[in-house]
């Protein structure tokens, strides 16, 4: 029968690996595959045979992968891990076909992903936190972040068949179905609300653009609309073409603020009257003397945000053709992050300084003009960004809905009115979020501060921890040397950081939002009132 919703399949069998014969042929995700990340083995050989050990799956198959269909048969029973080469295989014969992506293409999602907006906020943190302390986290959260997203990777290629991070969030904690539904439900609000922060910012920039020609709640709406149909394409292949172009204009509007900000006669950030008053831009080597701990922590996330994407990272290698040249994407995107990110937010910082700063670092700029040609190059990001997290969530639902039919891979009307049923849904929800809520921006920090926590860190501290105890057994830190220690406490210190991010970074954003209260400067649901920078 089907397997959807966490429905459990027998385990697989392992090859046999007997003295006398060769040693078998793996494929991506088998007992006994491994590719130079896994066990103290030489490449291709399993258990039992000369010094190998098999890179085992952690847990039996929670949910068949994207591309089954029908009912199982007696041969999918006791191969479970259903390789990559059968997916393919499997959906050979569909009109649509999800196991399509290049690492290149992939790449691009994750250009898209990572070059955004958040760029323009680290003139910001760095403004807080001082130049230095700004640029060591910055490269020392990148690092954080290209570890655990591998070991992300390493998890996918054992387990082929997941096809998001709820699959995982499941296997990680012994196959419990609370675990499926409590990763579902953060999965769903973290991406709902990014979508909701885009109809916010579009709103944003067209206001900044027309000078307010519209009420606020119509701009909103309009981003809400443009992105839902640019959301109907239901593969990430299709989905990469835009990707590329979206993380092209980001890098043509962030090289254009930074040249702009150098060039420009003085600074914005402030009316001209208070110009003299303020003097010249003021950088900061190290923190400020009377740093708030909220100020700081605030600071700390917001660069730390822009890094953490792992959540969608599932979702991508379900629908690449070879899994195992997922690296070359992760490390392209990661060094043009840390050159881009740090040279952007220190250049920009230089010029405007702590007292004309301002997020996103475009209301920096004293000249109307290139404020506004630096933006629209940004419009791109606004609308793709909200369209892949949203693509993310539509997979999710529709995976499940639609497990084992013909609508899945084919042009039926059923799986098209499907798939948009469930993309309306979700931009609905996002436009209501972005005007209910008078102090969105803070509710996102803490909403990435609760969820961020798990699937940037935690997780994948629990999975490296899974994922060597099912190679080696028990004190499977003990019998690997020095790498097993080693990779233990990393890997324990990455479930620390979480929990930080967990507690003390959850503190800071409501402590962020009682100050807002405060000191009045939230505005009110479904205001008209300009939000332009």
């Amino acid at each position: 029968m089907a397997l959807g919703f966490g429905q459990k399949a027998a385990d697989g069998d392992v090859p046999s690996t007997e003295t006398n014969s060769p040693p078998p042929a793996f494929g991506h995700g088998e007992e006994g595959y491994y590719d130079g990340f896994g066990a103290d083995a030489e490449k291709g050989l399993g258990q039992g045979s000369s010094g190998g050990r098999k890179m085992s799956r952690i847990d039996k198959p929670v949910s068949r992968s994207i591309a089954g269909q029908g009912a199982l048969t007696e041969d999918d029973a006791t191969d479970p891990s259903i390789t990559i080469g059968k997916q393919m295989e499997l959906e050979a014969g569909n009109a649509i076909k999800y196991r399509t992506c290049s690492w290149k293409k992939t790449a691009a999602l994750l250009f898209s992903e990572y070059i955004c907006l958040a760029i323009m906020s680290f003139p910001y943190s760095y403004s807080v936190l001082g130049l230095v302390p700004g640029l060591i986290l910055t490269v020392v959260v990148a690092g954080l972040v290209l570890y655990t997203s591998l070991v992300v990777w390493e998890f996918c290629l054992r387990h082929p068949e997941v096809k998001d991070v709820c699959d995982i969030g499941q296997m990680l904690f012994w196959n419990q179905r609370w675990a499926w539904w409590a990763t579902a439900v953060m999965f769903l609000l973290n991406n709902t609300f990014i979508q909701g922060f885009h109809c916010l910012v579009g709103s944003k920039y067209l206001n900044t653009i027309s000078n307010h020609g519209l009420c606020t709640i119509g701009f909103s709406a309009i981003m809400a609309v443009v992105s839902f149909f640019c959301s109907l394409p239901r593969t990430f292949d299709t989905l990469a073409k835009l990707a590329a172009v979206s993380a092209f204009f980001t890098f043509v509007s962030v090289i254009l603020a930074t040249v702009f900000a150098g060039i420009e006669d003085h600074p914005g950030g402030a009316a001209p009257y208070q110009w003299p008053a303020l003097g010249k831009p003021t950088v900061l080597v190290i923190p400020a003397k009377g740093t708030t701990f909220v100020a700081g922590m605030n600071a700390f996330m917001n660069i730390s945000y822009t890094f953490i994407g792992q959540i969608t990272i599932p979702s991508f290698i379900a629908e690449m053709k070879d899994p195992k040249d997922f690296p070359k994407a992760l490390w392209a995107v990661t060094i043009a992050e840390v050159i881009l990110f740090s040279l952007v937010g220190a250049i920009i910082y230089a010029y405007t300084g702590t007292n004309y700063n301002t997020a996103p670092a475009f209301g920096s700029l004293g000249n109307e003009v290139y404020k506004k040609v630096s933006f629209s190059f940004m419009i791109p990001t606004l609308i793709f960004l909200g369209v892949l997290y949203a693509s993310v969530s539509a997979r999710f639902v529709f995976f499940r809905l639609f497990a084992g039919t013909r609508h899945m891979g084919n042009n039926t009307v059923v799986g098209w009115a499907g798939w948009a049923a469930i993309l309306a849904v979700t931009w609905v929800f996002a436009f209501i979020i972005a005007e209910v809520i008078p102090f969105f921006s803070d509710l996102l920090s803490l909403m990435s501060s609760l969820f961020d926590s798990f699937f940037g860190f935690i997780f994948w501290g629990v999975a490296y921890l899974r994922m060597r105890h099912a190679d080696y057994g028990d004190g499977f830190y003990k019998t690997r040397g020095i790498r097993g220690w080693v990779g233990a406490i990393v890997n324990v210190l990455c479930i620390l950081i979480g929990l930080l991010f967990l507690t003390a970074g959850t503190y800071a954003s409501v402590e962020s939002i009682i100050q807002g209260y405060a000191s009045a400067s939230f505005g009110g649901p479904f205001s008209c009132a300009s939000n332009g920078v």
